[in-house]
C-alpha cells in the first residue's frame, strides 16, 4: 500500500464520548525514531511501525484548562491493547486551538487498530473559565453529566470498518481525534457566581492530512546534523522540564530545515543555513522548540520556525505568554498569562504588569526584520521573557529590561461593519469586534493606540489593513476571524494588519500560520 492509499484507508471514525485533538501520525519513513516508552528503541521492523500522536483542541472560552493526561492506548482487531504514553503528562488543552503539539512516538506491532483511549485525571486539575465580565475564574466544582465529581474519565473513539488504522512499517498516515472543549463542558455560575463546570466528554476521530494545523516540537538537542540542514530533538512535550538530562524522553524527532526557515537562537534572529550553524554551536540538550508541518507525500517533519537556547520557555529566564490589554509608556498589562518559571514550575495569573526598556530584545514570528518595543501595542499576543516578581498581595510583574519580547500572531473576532471597502480598496476593513485573543472586547484599553486620541483603536470600528487578501466574499454583518498583528502603539488607524481573514459563517478549519 502506498502513502496516499494508506491515508485513504483511515477515512472517518465513529463519534463516542469526548472532547481535544489528538493527531496520530504513522510514520516509520517521516524521520522519526521511537523511544519505546522510553527505553530507546529506534526505527522500525518486519513486525512494528512507529506511532507518533499529536495534540491539540478545538477552539473554546477557557482561559485555562490543565489536566493530567495519563494514558493513550490502541487496541487491535484482536483486542491487544497497545500504551503509547511513557508517562503521564500535564496538559492546558487551552493552549492548542490553533496548533498541535507533538505528543509522543512509540513503536507498535504491526496490524489492524480498531480503538483509540486517553484517560484524563482531573485530580489536580487547573481550570479557568470567564465571567460575565471576562475576568478569569479558577473552577474548583468539576461534575459528571451525572453531578458526581470528576477524578477520572478515560474517553473512546471507535474505528470501524473501512476506517480501521492499519500499522505497518514505512507506511505514514495521519488520524485525529478532536477534543472540543466547548462542546465537552457546560459551565454554570451560581447566585455568587462561584462557576462549576459539568464535563461530558465528545471524542470525533477523523484523517485531515491536507488541512493540519500547525504543529509544534519541543524538547532537548540531541544533535544537529549541519551538512543535511536537519537536527534531532528529544521530545519532551507540554510541561515537561527540557533541561533535567535524566527525564525520560517521548521519542526523537528528525526536523528538517531550508533556507526560508527563521531561528532565534540565544536571543539572536538566523535564516537558513546560518541558523543551522548557530545551533550546531549549543551545548547537548539545550531546549529547542520548532514550529512548522508534517509533509505526508515527502514523509518528513518541516520547520518554518526554530526558537533554541534561551529563546525557549523554561530556560534561563521567567517566561510570560498572554495578551496585551493596555499599554503605558513601556509598561504592559497582560491578560490570560502563562507563567514558565526558570526552574520549570507553571502557573495561570489571569493579570501580569510587564516592564519594557530600550534594551528588551523584540522579534516578531515569521519576521526576520529588526524590531523595537515601539511596535507593541494593544491586542498583541506576546512571549516575553524577563525575571518575575510575586509581590506579597500575589500580584506579579515581569522585569524584561534584559530579556526578550515576540509578538506571536494574534486574532479578532467579529463582524463586518459596512461594506464600502469592497469597492474602494484604499478603505480598510471595519469589523465590529467582539474577541482578541479569544476575550472579551471590553477587558482592551486603546488609549495611546492612534496617532492621537481621536485615532485611538474603537473596537466597534475596529480597521483592518487587508492589503492583497481576497475580501471578494466579505459582505456587511458577516461573522468573521482575522489573524495578523495590530498596528505599532501610537500609530493608528489602521488598527490591525492581516495576514488571513476567516469566514466563520463558513464552518471550516482555520488557516494555516506559514
Amino acid at each position: 500500500m502506498n502513502i496516499l492509499a494508506a491515508i485513504r484507508a483511515l477515512g472517518l471514525g465513529r463519534i463516542t464520548k469526548t472532547g481535544a485533538l489528538f493527531a496520530f501520525l504513522l510514520a516509520s519513513s517521516i524521520g522519526l525514531s521511537a523511544c519505546g516508552g522510553g527505553g530507546g528503541t529506534t526505527a522500525t521492523t518486519g513486525d512494528s511501525g512507529d506511532v507518533f500522536v499529536a495534540l491539540t483542541d478545538a477552539r473554546g472560552d477557557f482561559a485555562s484548562y490543565t489536566v493530567d493526561v495519563m494514558s493513550l492506548s490502541l487496541t487491535t482487531a484482536n483486542g491487544t491493547v497497545v500504551e503509547t504514553l511513557p508517562i503521564s503528562t500535564r496538559v492546558d488543552f487551552a493552549q492548542y486551538t490553533d496548533m498541535t503539539e507533538f505528543l509522543t512516538i512509540a513503536t507498535i506491532p504491526k496490524g489492524i487498530y480498531v480503538q483509540g483511549s486517553i484517560t484524563l485525571d482531573y485530580s489536580n486539575a487547573d481550570i479557568w473559565v470567564e465571567d460575565a465580565n471576562g475576568n478569569a475564574i479558577q473552577v474548583s466544582n468539576i461534575v459528571d453529566g451525572n453531578g458526581n465529581p470528576v477524578s477520572q474519565i478515560e474517553m473512546t473513539v471507535q474505528l470501524d470498518g473501512q476506517n480501521q488504522l492499519r500499522i505497518a512499517p514505512g507506511i505514514p498516515a495521519h488520524l485525529t481525534m478532536d477534543f472540543d472543549l466547548k462542546a465537552s463542558n457546560t459551565v454554570t455560575f451560581d447566585a455568587q457566581d462561584v462557576p462549576t463546570i459539568s464535563v461530558q466528554p465528545f471524542l470525533l476521530a477523523a484523517v485531515d492530512a491536507t488541512n493540519q494545523k500547525t504543529h509544534r516540537v519541543r524538547g532537548p538537542l540531541k544533535q544537529v546534523i549541519a551538512e543535511s540542514d536537519k537536527f534531532q530533538l528529544y521530545i519532551r512535550p507540554f510541561r515537561h522540564r527540557m533541561s533535567n538530562p535524566n527525564a525520560r524522553s517521548f521519542g526523537v524527532l528528525t526536523v528538517k530545515t531550508d533556507a526560508q526557515t527563521l531561528f532565534e537562537v540565544d536571543g539572536v534572529k538566523y535564516q537558513g543555513s546560518a541558523g543551522i550553524d548557530a545551533m550546531a554551536l549549543l551545548p547537548a540538550r539545550s531546549a529547542v522548540i520548532a514550529q512548522g508541518k508534517v509533509h505526508i507525500n515527502l514523509a518528513h517533519f518541516k520547520a518554518n520556525i526554530v526558537y533554541a537556547g534561551s529563546s525557549v520557555s523554561g530556560g534561563n529566564m521567567d517566561v510570560v505568554h498572554g495578551s496585551v490589554i493596555a499599554r503605558t509608556g513601556n509598561t504592559l498589562s497582560m491578560r490570560g498569562a502563562t507563567l514558565i518559571r526558570a526552574d520549570g514550575t507553571v502557573s495561570f495569573n489571569d493579570t501580569v504588569r510587564v516592564t519594557l526598556a530600550d534594551s528588551t530584545i523584540v522579534s516578531k514570528q515569521l519576521d526576520s526584520a529588526d524590531h523595537t518595543i515601539s511596535e507593541i501595542s494593544v491586542g498583541q499576543r506576546l512571549t516575553v521573557f524577563g525575571v518575575a516578581v510575586m509581590d506579597a498581595s500575589n500580584a506579579l510583574s515581569l522585569d524584561a529590561s534584559n530579556g526578550y519580547a515576540r509578538m506571536v500572531i494574534s486574532s479578532v473576532n467579529g463582524h463586518v461593519s459596512g461594506s464600502a471597502f469592497l469597492t474602494d480598496s484604499t478603505l480598510p476593513l471595519v469589523m465590529n469586534a467582539s474577541l482578541i485573543n479569544g476575550r472579551n472586547v471590553s477587558l482592551y484599553d486603546f488609549t495611546g493606540t492612534g496617532i492621537d486620541s481621536a485615532n485611538d483603536a474603537n473596537p466597534a470600528s475596529y480597521e483592518i489593513t487587508t492589503g492583497t487578501l481576497d475580501v471578494s466574499g466579505l459582505t456587511d454583518l458577516l461573522a468573521v476571524s482575522v489573524r495578523g498583528f495590530p498596528t505599532a502603539f501610537g500609530s493608528a488607524p489602521n488598527d490591525f494588519v492581516a495576514q488571513t481573514i476567516i469566514n466563520r459563517s463558513q464552518p471550516q478549519a482555520l488557516p494555516q500560520t506559514p
